[in-house]
């Protein structure tokens, strides 16, 4: 077992939050491993509560112009009473994500004792495997999500022949309580399935579930399971496939959607009549061929500890850790998972990661499960180009795509603009209105200009021309929705009905806000995408009009302002904040993940942050998972290495459940997806047209190396280092080009040709 690539527990997952995960970007499973009766519970990516809405308020653009005077005139509690009517959602609420069904395994024999039990997951293999000894026979199961044929698969094997003897359950409700030994149980089952349609056998090896997901035009849903044995019986009675005396057998999963397909039952089952024709292995090496091809291209070695702890089960090495503070491996290990996770989460032709990746144990969960995007959803991506996962990139880039209808009308409806936009929240049908009655997240317009930043991000890593040329015009309309949006605010142009998500401030006369004109982060997010969209123009040679318009306007958005503590201000005023160590903290935008604060080119912006992080955190910021992940990145940005791995040590330490889920609390992925981001700047940046060598490295890694990590401009990156000093480096470029590399205080300039690999460290020295 290798510590840093593997998560294992001695004992089955008694909670959601102690099983595993698997996926291949569309269907995900969280494996419970209990001997008696396996519990995998089950996701589909489209399996959303209800079909698409007309939200966009209908009041909104008439109450405009007396919500603006009455911001501009101070008067902000009857502006931000004004825009609870007129500048929510007609209903507020939009769709909310559910679980596909549960997948029961339910085994004979339960009367035996079980021994030497583990169950583990291999990060490098993708693989779950859950073993232990019962009536004196070895029992094996593993547990893939295949992405290449868009099933799971359950392998059941024994060290002694005819030991296997099962049968199978599909069940669609929370997971059922009781999962003992089955002929031990009377009442068996408890409203286990309780949101299913159709429940029913189609073959002597095969069963099936269907389900409309609730709401008007609401997906339709079809989960089947299939099994293959090597020896003994295979029957079906009633709903279950029956398995008595089997050598082994291959328990196959597949699910589809009326979101994708008209007729789900048939791609389902024809999908699973395709992967029966494989053996278990073949199964096996065509997923281990297609995810280790991503997997493999990042691999990361940092100081090992001599400490006990690394061959503890991962509960208790967490525990280990949180008194110690100190276990290097553990560190790696949670850095791989988020490389991991987001493999697993977002393929191409998936949905992209949602709140919670692909899995989801609620049928209404927190937030909906929902695409958050005023943070959420665009931090699930910020190491998907760093980490040489790309193609994982893609499936946010086509939710952006889906936006654009929706935001058009939304601008046009609610607020008179052209161009798109969209709000804080999105959902599986490109939703664009305004979410909740939360004045401090709900009146927010920034977040289609946000998402389309990524867009220029995977451009600049790529360098694929014929992307960009056909996502640029995602780019200019959420540029143009700004330009009709921003209003005369003497010598500036401002947002206004804004907020600083999710923060509330203090007026001199004691009144509380959080509405207000020109936030910070809306000024930084405007300079990034408009500056953006000038460059994309020019790489395409398309600069017009409209282009020498953003540089025109760019001159009129209010600079980065220091207030009286020395912290960058979040409002257009110094305010005094109502919770000065909140969660968000989205006036650092500009430094992560924005590029306008750096060390060396802003050293007193770069000030003002570390003065803003400081203050956050000494009033106990970062109590959130994903805030903690994003404080790393922060930290890392301004090469403080000591403070982004204390920082590091604080999420395993307060924000990490047994599995290495992130806990927010609840469990939200992007904290996860953060650290590993967050990780990854510590070791290489590049988002000032320089790259950074080991920018923060905190004194802790005193030695170490890394490969596949990737840089603007397409060059991969591998690095050795030794008492806290660079060793070697290497670059390889996707095509000729010219870099500037920094490390410590030394930048050289230098040629790279295409594929070749060039040795710096001996120029660097």
């Amino acid at each position: 077992m290798n510590p840093t690539q593997t998560i294992w527990f001695d004992q089955p997952a008694a909670k959601w939050e102690e099983a595993l995960p698997v996926g291949n970007g569309r269907l995900g499973g969280m494996v419970y491993g209990t001997p008696y009766t396996e519990l995998i519970q089950m996701n589909e990516d489209s399996v959303w509560y209800g079909g698409p809405m007309d939200r966009n308020n209908p009041s909104a653009l008439e109450n405009l112009p007396e919500i603006r005077r009455l911001i501009l005139e101070g008067r902000i509690e009857e502006a931000q009473n004004l825009c609870t009517f007129a500048l929510s959602g007609t209903p507020e609420e939009m769709r909310h994500y559910e679980p596909l069904a549960n997948l029961y395994l339910l085994f004979d024999g339960g009367r035996d004792e079980i021994t030497d039990y583990r169950r583990s997951l291999d990060l490098e293999n993708a693989i779950v495997q859950v073993a232990f000894c019962r009536g004196g026979v070895r029992y094996t199961r593993q547990v893939i999500a295949s992405y290449p044929d868009g099933i799971m698969a359950v392998r059941l094997t024994a060290n002694q022949p005819g030991s296997i003897h099962f049968h199978t359950q599909l069940g669609r409700n929370h997971p059922s309580w009781n999962l003992n030994p089955w002929e031990t149980e009377i009442w068996r089952h408890s409203d286990f399935n309780k949101y299913v349609d159709r429940s029913q056998a189609v073959s002597q090896d095969t069963t099936l579930i269907t389900a409309q997901c609730g709401g008007k035009g609401a997906v339709e849903l079809c989960c089947a399971v299939r099994v293959v044995a090597q020896g003994g019986t295979v029957k079906t009675i009633g709903n279950s496939v029956m398995v008595s005396g089997a050598d082994s057998a291959t328990v196959l999963v597949a699910a589809d959607t009326t979101y994708r397909e008209e007729n789900p039952e048939i791609t389902v089952l024809a999908r699973l009549e395709k992967a029966a024709q494989y053996s278990w292995q073949e199964l096996l090496n065509r997923h281990r061929a297609d995810y280790q091809e991503l997997y493999s291209r990042v691999q990361l070695a940092l100081p090992q500890d001599d400490s006990p702890s690394a061959s503890l089960p991962t509960p208790a090495r967490l525990d280990a850790f949180r008194e110690k503070q100190q276990d290097n491996g553990l560190v790696t290990l949670l850095y791989h998972f988020g490389r991991y996770l987001l493999i697993a989460s977002s393929r191409p032709g998936a949905l992209p990661a949602n709140l919670q990746g692909l899995w989801n144990v609620d049928m209404n969960p927190c937030w909906g499960s929902k695409y958050t995007i005023n943070i959420n959803a665009e931090m699930n991506y910020w190491h998907a180009e760093t980490c040489n996962l790309s193609q994982c990139h893609l499936p946010l880039m086509d939710h952006i795509e889906r936006l654009r209808e929706n935001g058009r009308k939304t601008a046009r409806v609610m607020y008179g603009c052209g161009g798109f936009m969209a709000h804080h929240n999105t959902d599986l049908w490109g939703d664009t209105a305004p979410q909740d009655a939360c004045m401090s997240s709900t009146v927010w317009v920034m977040g289609a200009a946000w998402l389309c930043l990524h867009i220029w991000e995977h451009y600049q890593f790529t360098g694929d021309e014929a992307f960009l040329r056909e996502k640029l015009p995602n780019m200019l309309e959420a540029a143009q929705f700004l330009l009709d949006f921003l209003m005369e605010d003497g010598e500036y142009l401002v947002t206004c009905p804004t907020s600083s998500p999710e923060n509330a401030y203090r007026l001199p006369n004691g009144q509380e806000g959080v509405i207000c004109k020109g936030a910070s982060m809306d000024n930084q997010i405007i300079r990034e995408l408009f500056t953006a969209c000038i460059k994309a123009a020019e790489v395409l040679g398309v600069q017009d009009s409209f282009t020498d318009r953003l540089a025109r306007t760019l001159q009129r958005i209010a600079p980065i302002c220091i207030g009286k503590h020395g912290q960058i201000m979040e409002w257009n005023e110094d305010y005094d904040e109502i919770d000065p160590g909140h969660r968000h903290i989205s006036q650092l935008f500009a430094l992560h993940p924005g590029t306008q604060i750096t060390p060396g080119g802003t050293p007193e912006l770069a000030q003002a942050a570390r003065k803003t992080l400081e203050r956050r955190l000494s009033h106990g910021g970062g109590h959130t998972g994903w805030s903690r992940a994003w404080i790393i990145n922060m930290w890392a940005r301004l090469h403080d290495g000591d403070a982004a791995l204390d920082n590091v040590h604080a999420l395993l330490s307060k924000s990490t459940l047994p599995n290495l889920f992130d806990n927010h609390p609840p469990f939200q992925i992007d904290g996860n997806f953060g650290v590993t981001a967050g990780i990854t700047e510590m070791l290489l940046q590049s988002h000032d047209g320089c790259i950074h060598l080991l920018p923060a490295l905190p004194s802790q890694w005193n030695r170490g190396s890394v490969q596949g990590l990737r840089a603007r401009g397409g060059i991969t990156v591998e690095m050795q280092w030794q008492h806290g000093q660079l060793t070697n480096a290497c670059l390889t470029a996707d095509r000729d080009c010219t870099v500037s590399v920094r490390y410590r205080n030394q930048t050289v300039r230098m040629e790279l040709k295409a594929g070749v690999q060039t040795l710096i460290n001996e120029r660097l020295a």
